[in-house]
């Protein structure tokens, strides 16, 4: 094996990313938001569902 291409690679040095704290925030809040959003509207499309089963059935 070829010592060459592990001291290649023994030379990158990662950098520390820096994070927003309040960008996480945000879209923490916006993905919460559309979770909302999606369950609301599932549970009001089973309501008219049953609702308009039950006109049905009369």
């Amino acid at each position: 094996m070829s010592t060459e291409s592990f001291n290649r690679t023994s030379d990158v040095v990662e950098t520390p990313r820096r994070v927003d704290v309040d960008v996480l925030k945000q879209r923490l809040l916006e993905e919460q938001k559309k979770e909302k959003t999606k369950r609301t509207v599932i549970i009001y499309t089973i309501l008219i569902s049953l609702g308009a089963l039950t006109m049905l059935s009369y």
